[in-house]
């Protein structure tokens, strides 16, 4: 449902009570009234219609500028994640019901000289506005959430939730991952190219691919369909969407264009890069001249490696999707084991390399990651830091800065748990002269 509709909601159901609740009353419950005067009834509910209204602009003028701080400070791809919040839209179609409610029934009181208030609208006013505070207690809770520990863990918690919804994680041996162009070869083995789908229309982000209609094409066409493009890669007009290999011709190739999602902007959906790339833009912009916090890089970090540990025990090769009888039907590129090293470590030891404690906190992920993977992974880790100690050796850092660069700390400045042979040795006898 769109999130627009949610007060939309509100304000019709207030609307419908406001206009059916008193004329029940009037003809079945009109000697049920409340205890207080004309007068007090009306300066109660004017009270509340104006008063909602008025903390209706406040709250969200306020929301609205710390996410937008917040997305500034962090990375402008969390503004529609905050902004879209569906708590958002539920306190406004509160205080917005709240306070048409509270017009509709203030018409009704004394309404024909009667002198009477209704007890039930009046109870319901009461309750309206419980509930209106209720939701503003969880708004501000909630606007808590924007805390950088907060929001590193709701990241980190998202990526989680991918990697669990798209890989089964094993510690049996893996096999060394597929890429792009060994999907097309095994894709070639199934037929020739018999269609290519093409993308025409404006700039769009894959957000998801629908695996299941897509396998229920290629079993009706016999084919095997090889996707081009992986979830998060941007379309452009005139790009190859998918290959269709082999079959008998009847797949519509509008029907396969209706498996792509896309969108204005990546998700989360189908996507473990996507919150790797978000943590990683929050420790560049930490190590930012213009900011210098690179504890706040540290704490992404954890997160990052958090992930790559979870996606290490994952077969991480393209996935084969089969019908029913068994026969591949559809061949999907994923990101190799180097290619999430790659987006994880590679701009944070750029923007990172004059910082001691972002250089201890990578070596520390790097050897724990080691600790943790496939022994043909752990050389490709081997390697990131065989490039993380050139990196500091070439830092502009005095020896004693290289010395303490070159440890292991989970902390980045807390507690050292061992040390590189690559400077010790040299910086020792550099101190000693």
């Amino acid at each position: 449902m769109r999130l627009w509709l949610i007060p939309m909601i509100y304000v019709a159901a207030s609307s419908v009570c406001g206009i059916v609740l008193p004329r029940i009353w009037r003809h079945f419950l009109s000697s049920y009234t409340v205890d207080v005067s004309v007068a007090s009834a009306q300066a109660v509910l004017a009270a509340v219609a104006s008063g909602m209204m008025a903390l209706t602009g406040l709250v969200f003028a306020l929301a609205f500028v710390l996410v937008q701080f917040s997305a500034i400070a962090y990375s402008p791809r969390l503004v529609n994640w905050f902004a879209r919040d569906p708590l958002l839209y539920h306190a406004m179609g509160a205080f917005s019901g709240t306070f048409i409610y509270a017009l509709f029934t203030l018409a009704t009181v004394d309404r024909g000289d009667s002198g009477a208030v209704p007890l039930f609208s009046m109870m319901l006013v009461g309750g309206m506005m419980l509930l209106s505070m209720f939701f503003f207690a969880r708004l501000v809770d909630r606007l808590a959430d924007l805390q950088i520990g907060n929001v590193l863990q709701l990241i980190g918690d998202r990526g989680r939730e991918v990697i669990r919804d798209m890989f089964s994680e094993s510690d049996a041996a893996l096999e060394i991952e597929g890429n792009i162009a060994q999907c097309h070869f095994d894709a070639v083995k199934h037929g020739l190219t018999i269609q290519t789908l093409k993308y025409s229309g404006y700039p769009r982000a894959v957000t998801m691919l629908d695996t299941k209609s897509m396998v229920d094409h290629a079993e009706r066409g016999d084919a095997v369909i090889e996707m081009v493009v992986a979830v998060g890669d941007t379309l452009l007009d005139g790009s190859t969407v998918l290959r269709v290999h082999g079959g008998n011709g009847k797949i519509v190739l509008k029907d396969l264009m209706r498996t792509v999602h896309l969108g204005t902007e990546r998700t989360f959906t189908q996507d473990p890069k996507y919150p790797i790339r978000l943590l990683v833009d929050i420790a560049a912009k930490a190590l930012s001249p213009a900011i210098n916090d690179p504890t706040t890089a540290v704490q992404a970090i954890d997160q990052i490696e958090d992930l790559l540990r979870r996606l290490g025990r994952c077969d991480l090769q393209a996935r084969r999707l089969r019908g029913a009888g068994g026969a591949v039907r559809a061949i999907i590129p994923m990101p190799s084991w180097n290619d999430y090293l790659a987006l994880a470590f590679d701009e944070i030891r750029l923007f990172g390399a004059n910082s001691i404690q972002i250089m201890r906190r990578l070596r520390a992920a790097l050897t724990g990651l080691q600790e943790v993977t496939s022994e043909d992974r752990a050389v490709a880790l081997g390697q990131y830091l065989s490039h993380l100690d050139w990196v500091i050796e070439r830092a502009q850092l005095d020896p004693q800065d290289k010395l303490t660069a070159s440890q292991e700390d989970q902390q980045g400045l807390g507690f050292a748990r061992s040390r590189s042979n690559t400077f010790s040795e040299g910086a020792h006898g550099m101190i000693g002269q």
